[in-house]
This record gives C-alpha cells, sequence and structure tokens, in this order.
C-alpha cells in the first residue's frame, strides 16, 4: 500500500464514537481489508475503482460508498487523484440508531443492502452528517443529522402513527425546556427519555409539531434573540455567551447563515452612529 500523505483523521468530540477521514488529492491506493466499524464517504473529486462484496464499482464525484463491519474492499484511483470524506461508526452504537429507526427490539445490527448510492437524497443527508461533524456542532445537531441519514439509508418512510393533539402535550413540555435553557447543552438521550419517547419517535414527532427538528429549532430561536439583543447595543460576544455559542465564530457563521450577514454588519444599521 502507498503512504498516503493527503490523509488527514479526527476523532468527533461530539460523538466520540466516530471518526471522521479526510483525503484530498490522493494518489495512494489501499490493499483489501476489512473494519471493525461501519464506514461510508463521499467522493469529491476524481473516480476510482471500489471492490466490495465480490463485486467491483467504478465511483465517481458525488458517489456514496457504504461498507459494512467486517466487509473486505479496496479502493484505488482509477488515474491521477481522488478526494473523498469518510465516516467510522462503531458497530454497537450504529446497531443502537438502527433499533431506534426500526423501531425493533432485536441486538443485530442491520448491515448497509448496497455498496454505493447515487441518489442525491442520500448525498444531501451524508454532506449535512459529516459537516456537522467536523465542524464540532452541537451533539444534539449531530445526532440528529445522523439519525437523518440513517432513516434515508434503511428506506424508512416517514410516518408518525399517533397525532399531532395526542403528542402536544409531551412536544410542548420538550421545546419549553429547551427554550428556558436556550445556553445548555441538551443531549437527545434525555430529552427522549423526559418525553416518554424514543429518541427517533421524539425527532420525528418534534419535526412534525414545529416544523423542525430539535436541534434546528433551537438555532432559529436562538437566532430570533440574537437580534434583538444586537438591537438593544449588545457587545457580539456577549450575546455569543449568553445563547451558548460554543464561541463567536461558531455564533457568526450561524447568524450569517440565517441572515446572509454577519452579525456586526447586522447591529451595524440598528445603533447611533
Amino acid at each position: 500500500m502507498k503512504k498516503d500523505g493527503s490523509a488527514s483523521f479526527k476523532q468527533s468530540t461530539v460523538l466520540p464514537w466516530v471518526e471522521l477521514r479526510v483525503a484530498n488529492q490522493s494518489h495512494a491506493c489501499y490493499d483489501a481489508h476489512s473494519h471493525d466499524e461501519f464506514s461510508f464517504g463521499i467522493i469529491n473529486q476524481g473516480h476510482a475503482y471500489y471492490r466490495n462484496r465480490q463485486q467491483t464499482h467504478h465511483i465517481g464525484e458525488g458517489d456514496v460508498v457504504t461498507i459494512n463491519p467486517a466487509d473486505v474492499h479496496a479502493c484505488n484511483p482509477n488515474a491521477g487523484t481522488w478526494s473523498y470524506s469518510m465516516l467510522f461508526v462503531d458497530t454497537l452504537k450504529m446497531g443502537d440508531v438502527q433499533r431506534d429507526v426500526l423501531q425493533r427490539d432485536s441486538s443485530d445490527y442491520t448491515p448497509f443492502f448496497n455498496d454505493l448510492e447515487r441518489s442525491p437524497f442520500v448525498k444531501q443527508r451524508f454532506q449535512a452528517l459529516f459537516d456537522a461533524l467536523q465542524a464540532d456542532s452541537s451533539a444534539l445537531q449531530a445526532q440528529v443529522c445522523l439519525y437523518e441519514f440513517i432513516e434515508v439509508m434503511l428506506g424508512k418512510q416517514a410516518h408518525d402513527h399517533i397525532g399531532k393533539m395526542a403528542l402536544q402535550p409531551y412536544l410542548t413540555h420538550i421545546r419549553e425546556k429547551m427554550l428556558d435553557d436556550i445556553d445548555h447543552t441538551h443531549q437527545l438521550d434525555d430529552l427522549a427519555e423526559e418525553a416518554g419517547m424514543s429518541r427517533y419517535q421524539l425527532l420525528r414527532a418534534f419535526k412534525s409539531q414545529f416544523g423542525l427538528p430539535p436541534h434546528a429549532y433551537l438555532m432559529d430561536e436562538k437566532i430570533k434573540r440574537a437580534k434583538v439583543m444586537l438591537k438593544s447595543g449588545k457587545d457580539i460576544s456577549d450575546v455569543a455567551l449568553q445563547l451558548g455559542f460554543s464561541d463567536q465564530a461558531h455564533f457568526q457563521r450561524q447568524f450569517k447563515k440565517k441572515l446572509a450577514v454577519t452579525p456586526k454588519f447586522y447591529q451595524s444599521h440598528f445603533l447611533q452612529k
């Protein structure tokens, strides 16, 4: 195997049982091997031959490859270089998520059915998950993205079997808890336990009731409160701290995603000059 000097590795800080690997403009070739974890990723540039489960696939930009634990596989560039982003997820943790999504009690994990996926929806879900992990976003956001990725990979259809009115008291309580402690790092496990629901049930029901999953709903509220605070003249760093952002840079990124301008630029239009 040729040494790959283009690769970088990172253990997720928000989901410590997930490892990230990024290769940029890589020439490296890999002998047949396997992993203990689930591994899956996207090709960002170039073309390669991907062999898994006795099948060889020609893959390129935008393709999402999936590898089950113990699958013997190999990926090698067709010509020139290739770039990719991969995630390695602990098998037991993946099984926990899959059981939530499938709403079953089996202790086994469910293997990926296909060696690769070319659906734009799968690509979108993977990229959202990878970006959340790479940016060290909140654990809640990363968990939601993981559930949404696994949902689409398992072909799970979005059906809420409980009416909104029946769920409303539980969900209203969860929403109020999140908004009362807006600077707190909320954990999906804790919210689900308090609601008396599985993690997956809570995610689906909350989104059905309020239009956004919990982390996105909370972020939307933070930005709305930030606008009020900025208009009143509060220091940007204080706003970030009071609303529970990890740092000012994180606040600025999230604010700009929503309003397409920086907090400083926004605030400048409301303060006397």
